[in-house]
């Protein structure tokens, strides 16, 4: 699916009605799914994101935007936060299936549109904007609204009239990178010694006075960062406020902690932060195996729980809740009316499996008893690194743990993409087949959907061998007291690998002469030998430490 999600700034925080118009407008237009709204008081400015396929993420940022323009009054407007018109700045950043370059000329379709139609100044920014002196938005926004009526003269739009409109001031679209907003909050109420730190960490630094007296610069400790220092009045602290524009360069955990580091130097400490809208899962996974790391800890631990770590960590949750299914993006992307098997409990998992259905069938439980298998060894694992007096040996089997937990994400993914996979083929058995061309087209997609659902239990033969060195590791250097444990998790792996052997040979039977279907079977083969022989090797180690106690 092409997604393009867009996050336009209106500078309206206070005045729930028109946040509310704005985003009605947004959800008005089909195609399109309102993730977040994000205001701030202090600010006075909100934040919202959407997403859908291209144009009609286009239509909803226009009629945001000439809506915003009807409703909110720039030369009225104050606020914390830099701001140049009512919707200040509007991004599109690519998520799946469009290109940096498309999502530009996206961004530049929407802005002519804007200058054309509304009448009203648009500067184009980051990838969206063919002139790299226009390129950053600080250059752009620098002199703010009150600029306005110089600028307009001094550096035209690209798109609309260049004269200052009172009302609307001016918007800035274009196309970038995921860009995280993260303010850390300080005890202090101070916006100079704010700013201070903001400068010691930002990337462009400060300007300071070079040995004769000519300017210089002094660049901060933290790429890819822009940062200014506020006061937020409805919480009563100071803020370092930062776009980090590249978190593969500087992500969050990284930032906080050079924060925490400057504040210290200045006699402040940190007390918590906040992000500003959505946020990608892998900050804050991240950031829980960057915490636990710091603890020698295991970061073997699964992914709502490193969630969980991080948003205790940075503090998240200081200035108001911080729910991570209505803030990170992934979470917010999944289909609410796709039902996976693996979020079920057990006993309605067992309950569908039992009834009259053929799916879930034996696949499914394939890779469902890979994935205890596989969690079991990685309860060893992490067991291990916290067994106290192998404080030294942390890191050696966090690193089993982590693989522990890619093994079990995979073979839960598994779970549901065999059922999927037979759906299919029943599915195609369902085409109709009246014409020529109807039953050769019906006969070609039974064998494309049976070979996939030929290799989905191979990958379960795959993934579940691929955890029984985990399993066997941890029977031999893990904990004695949880042997058991290992044995157990041999024991669902082998019958995992087994199990999905036995769906790889169904299947092939269906595909007569089918060299892809014979090179599976062969090959499973082999696997199944593997794990038998690995689960024996493993079976016999937990036998000794059985027996000696």
């Amino acid at each position: 699916m092409r997604l393009l999600e867009c996050v336009p700034n209106f500078s309206d925080g206070r005045d729930p009605a028109v946040i509310a118009r704005i985003t009605d407008a947004i959800k008005a237009v089909e195609g399109v799914r309102l993730l977040n709204v994000d205001p701030g008081k202090a600010t006075n400015r909100t934040v919202v994101t959407f997403v859908g396929e291209p144009e009609p993420v286009m239509e909803a940022a226009f009629q945001a935007i000439k809506l915003a323009g009807e409703l909110i009054d720039m030369s009225q407007h104050h606020g914390e936060h830099p701001r140049m018109g009512a919707t200040d700045v509007c991004p599109f950043v690519p998520i799946s299936g469009v290109t940096m370059a498309e999502a530009a000329e996206y961004a530049t379709a929407l802005a002519r549109r804007v200058g054309e139609e509304l009448d009203l100044p648009v500067y184009l920014y980051e990838a969206a904007q063919p002139d790299p002196s226009r390129r950053n938005l600080a250059v752009i926004r620098s002199g703010e609204y009150e600029g306005l009526p110089d600028k307009v003269v001094a550096l035209p739009p690209d798109f609309g009239p260049a004269r200052f409109d009172a009302r609307r001031g001016a918007t800035v679209i274009g196309a970038r990178d995921f860009l995280v907003a993260y303010n850390v909050n300080l005890n202090t109420t101070s916006t100079r010694r704010a700013n201070a730190i903001a400068f010691d960490v930002r990337e462009a630094g400060r300007t300071t006075t070079g040995p004769l007296g000519e300017p210089a610069n002094t660049p901060g400790t933290l790429k890819a960062v822009k940062a200014i220092g506020w006061f937020i009045e409805e919480y009563g602290v100071a803020q370092v406020s930062m776009n980090l524009t590249d978190i593969g360069v500087t992500p969050v955990h990284v930032a906080f902690d050079e924060v925490v580091r400057a504040a210290g130097e200045r006699g402040i400490r940190v007390t918590g932060s906040e992000l500003v809208g959505l946020v990608p899962l892998a900050c804050l996974t991240e950031a829980g195996r960057y915490f636990l790391a710091k603890q020698q800890r295991s970061t073997g631990v699964g992914e709502r729980e490193l969630v969980r770590i991080a948003v205790r960590s940075l503090g998240l949750d200081e200035l108001a809740p911080f729910n991570p299914d209505e803030r990170i993006i992934e979470y917010l992307l999944r289909d609410p009316t796709d039902t996976r098997l693996v979020d079920m409990t057990l006993a309605a998992f067992t309950a569908e499996t039992a009834s009259e259905s053929a799916a879930p069938g034996g696949g499914s439980i394939a890779a469902a008893l890979g994935a205890l298998g596989a969690a079991l060894g990685t309860m060893v694992a992490n067991l291990s690194s916290h067994r106290r007096g192998w404080d030294a040996r942390w890191e050696e089997f966090s690193a089993h743990a982590e693989a522990g937990q890619g093994h079990v994400a995979t073979l839960l993914q598994l779970v549901d993409e065999d059922t999927r996979a037979f759906e299919r083929v029943m599915a195609c058995f369902g085409m109709p087949k009246g014409t020529a061309e109807e039953k050769a087209a019906r006969t070609l997609a039974i064998r494309d959907a049976t070979r996939e659902a030929t290799r989905v239990p191979f990958r379960v033969m795959e993934e579940a061998l691929a955890s029984m060195t985990l399993i066997r590791a941890m029977a031999e250097i893990g904990q004695e007291t949880s042997a058991s444990d290992a044995g157990v998790g041999a024991l669902c792996a082998r019958s995992a690998v087994m199990g999905a052997y036995l769906n790889v040979q169904i299947n092939a039977a269906q595909l007569k002469d089918d060299e892809v279907a014979a090179d599976l079977v062969a090959r499973g083969a082999e696997l199944q030998r593997q794990a038998q022989e690995l689960e024996a090797e493993i079976l016999a180690l937990v036998e000794r430490s059985v027996r000696n106690g």
